[in-house]
């Protein structure tokens, strides 16, 4: 069956087209059903934006909340200041001090004269769990080697922490600096090993809360105007009861390089503050020999991973070659060097409390035994592999090592 369309044109019918009834549907269709999916389509992709905008907004304001209840219900001394006083503070945050993967630190001024720090968090993971953790901290103690917080800004997706300004930045410049401003006397080095020793001793055994660092490193150790270190970044921290001895954890936190070996290994023991132990070991193996103690380009391959060649040395009763070191101060490295050695040990149960290290290091270096040495593997690992160049230098490519790799965890029921 066939439709014939007829047109009349100056009083003349013409045949103008034939059409089939399937044509006619198919025209039909085109009239009225593609526009019909073309506006249902149009209309699903606004729902669905709709409800991604709808789902973001509620995952961001349970943030906010979060943030929020724990601000009422801890009383801090520090002062809350809106994003706009915040932004005048740092003027126009024009002066910046420092980067990360935590956000941007900028130099500010409060309105009675002094100098501050504002660090400006970036969007992060765990439901503001870094920003609570600073302010959870710091925001409640007072000691001259944890850097103090003045005050903090959580307003919307904004926050702020304004701290204490330190003049001389942080300690990683000026141990791994090859320039020569950059130098330390071994006095210097001695007084800011005693002074983190002390910081990290209040934040475990000082506190009405015992305080976890996990991120102890050069780079969050901050030094004033007279070179007095305070401990910084609270990031990573947990607070537990002074009495609980074993921590509970969803996953490692810190970064690679300072990390304690019983975040990786469970066989080997429980994390405790022991964990805050051997970070510390580690930069005080750095900051007296002034350089990383991992280092894949090393002449000697002995050297590579330096806590090594440091242990040989001493146990072979050799000096340690330093260039341009006077006997007495070679005499202070030798002491740190050996109180370092025994913080990072293999199991944590034969490392030293902070108490411990304090004591050994205002002691007498003949009252120090050398430790046994120290190892990057669990003991039955270290059987299997030996550390030529070739393989440790594989073993910083692939895992890491030496990159700072930072990992949070969840919020959690210890804060």
């Amino acid at each position: 069956m066939c439709f014939r369309l007829v047109r009349t044109i100056n009083g003349q019918n013409k045949n103008i087209e034939y059409y089939g009834a399937n044509q006619l549907v198919l025209i039909k269709l085109g009239q009225y059903v593609i526009p019909y999916f073309i506006v249902r389509y149009v209309v699903g992709t606004i729902l669905f934006i709709a409800l991604l905008t709808y789902k973001w907004r509620r995952r961001h304001s349970s943030e906010y909340e979060n943030i929020e209840s724990y601000l009422e219900q801890n009383s801090l001394m520090s002062i809350r200041y809106t994003y706009k006083e915040i932004k005048k503070m740092a003027t126009g945050f024009n002066e910046k001090l420092g980067e990360g993967g935590y956000g941007s630190v900028f130099k500010g001024k409060l309105r009675s004269g002094p100098s501050v720090a504002i660090k400006v968090l970036r969007k992060s993971k765990g439901n503001g769990q870094d920003f609570i953790n600073e302010v959870a901290t710091i925001g409640r103690i007072h000691h001259q080697n944890v850097v103090q917080l003045i005050g903090y800004c959580a307003e919307s997706s904004k926050r702020a922490l304004v701290c204490e300004f330190m003049p001389n930045g942080s300690l990683d410049k000026f141990i791994f600096s090859s320039e020569g401003n950059m130098h330390l006397t071994y006095d210097t080095i001695y007084n800011i090993a005693m002074g983190v020793a002390h910081g990290i001793t209040y934040l475990h055994h000082g506190c009405e809360m015992q305080i976890l660092h996990f991120d102890i490193k050069p780079h969050n150790i901050l030094l004033d105007e007279k070179f007095t270190p305070k401990i910084s970044d609270f990031g990573l921290a947990k607070l537990y009861p002074i009495d609980k001895s074993v921590v509970t954890m969803t996953a490692a936190r810190g970064t690679i390089g300072y990390m304690a070996p019983e975040l990786f290994y469970t066989n080997i023991g429980k994390i405790s503050d022991k964990s805050d132990v051997y970070s510390f070991g580690m930069l005080l193996m750095e900051l007296a020999s002034k350089r990383k103690n991992l280092n894949p380009h090393a002449e000697r391959s002995s050297q590579l991973y330096f806590p090594f060649w440091i242990y040989d040395q001493l146990d072979k009763e050799k000096d340690i070659e330093m260039e341009d070191v006077i006997e007495d101060e070679k005499k202070i490295a030798k002491k740190i060097m050996i109180v370092s050695l025994w913080c990072i040990q293999l199991k944590p149960n034969d490392r030293p409390s902070m108490n411990k290290v304090v004591e050994m290091l205002e002691g007498d270096i003949e009252n120090l035994k050398i430790p046994p040495k120290p190892s990057l593997y669990p003991r039955e690992t270290l059987e299997r592999i030996c550390f030529d160049q070739t393989t440790m230098s594989e073993f910083i490519s692939s895992s890491s090592y030496s990159m700072g790799i930072v990992t949070n965890d969840p919020l959690d029921e210890s804060i």
